[in-house]
Order: C-alpha cells, then structure tokens, then sequence
C-alpha cells in the first residue's frame, strides 16, 4: 500500500469518505497538504504517522467504551 492509500485509507476509516478537511483539522494541517498527500504529490512528514497512530488508539479507546456500553444496554 503506497502512502497515498494508507492516507485515504485512514481518513475514510476515521472520517468517512469527505475526511480531508476533517483529517487536516486534527493533523494541524491545510485541507490541500492532506489533498497532496492523498494524490500522491508530496509525502507525509513522519511526526504525521505517529499523529495518525494516536488519533486512531483513542479513537479505538472510545469505541470500545461505546461498543461495552452497547452490548450491555442491549444485551443485559
């Protein structure tokens, strides 16, 4: 998976499928950086890859809470 696809990838995991502006939002970063980035005209900096690696550990973080939450609200 080339850098582009990983960032479209992750964008659309975190935000949907219009995540750039939201994407940049979180990174710190101009919505047209993160339109290079996913085109494949300029390469992430490597702070942005520990910045993603976090965004989606909390992101996961909240929905396990969310999902426990659920399955005892429905199941319990």
């Amino acid at each position: 998976m080339t850098s582009a696809e990983l960032i479209c990838a992750i964008g659309v995991a975190l935000f949907g499928s219009r995540y750039q502006h939201d994407l940049a939002e979180a990174l710190g970063v101009n919505r047209r950086t993160v339109s290079r980035w996913s085109l494949g005209q300029d390469e992430p900096r490597p702070g942005v890859w520990l910045d993603l690696l976090g965004i989606m550990w909390e992101r996961r973080r909240e929905l396990g809470t969310l999902i426990r939450t659920v399955e005892q609200h429905g199941l319990g």
